[in-house]
């Protein structure tokens, strides 16, 4: 199934994903759709605004993001959620091509470690210098012009645990929605 990146191209924020969910994403064929990391992630975006509506149930269900796009740094799930090397090296090229097309690009949500290494593995890739810059939850970076913000993914995991609070996530994207506007 064709895994479809949806938002704004011409947005200024982007948000990156870790890979498509087994249960959600594969089975709707749109990403961050229908499982419970979709639920915390969209309502939390339509609080703020990036989102019409507050649910992403299925494709065709009205969902649009609001100045804003979002992708994923692997294309396929990952057993056990836990991609190799070689498979994010086979998807970088994708996300690489996804930040050079956003010409109004200010800010990137990345949403977990590895997408943040995605991220900042396409600055290297440009030849920018990336020094001391390491991802740590609520935190942000200026690169380059562009201001890259960390965060816990919206796991199950991390959200029933209480590593990723509701508030605290609402709270970083109303500061990156204050940010590019």
């Amino acid at each position: 199934m064709r895994r479809v990146c949806q938002g704004d191209i011409n947005g200024r924020i982007l948000a990156v994903g870790l890979a498509p969910a087994f249960n959600g994403d594969n089975r709707t064929g749109r990403i961050f759709t229908g499982d419970k990391s979709s639920d915390f992630l969209i309502s939390s975006m339509y609080e703020v605004g990036l989102t019409n509506i507050p649910t992403s149930e299925r494709t065709g269900d009205g969902l649009e993001y609001n100045d804003m796009y979002i992708t994923l740094a692997l294309r396929c799930a990952p057993p056990d959620n836990k991609p190799l090397k070689s498979e994010l090296e086979n998807c970088r090229g994708f996300i690489e091509n996804e930040i050079r097309l956003m010409k109004n690009l200010k800010a990137i949500l990345s949403l977990g470690k590895i997408a943040f290494d995605s991220v900042i593995n396409d600055f290297k890739s440009r030849g920018i210098r990336i020094s001391g810059i390491r991802f740590s939850h609520g935190t942000h970076y200026d690169i380059s012009g562009i201001r890259v913000y960390c965060s816990y993914h919206p796991s199950p995991r991390n959200v029933n645990t209480g590593l990723l609070k509701k508030e605290d996530f609402i709270s970083l994207l109303r500061e990156i929605r204050n940010y590019v506007d």
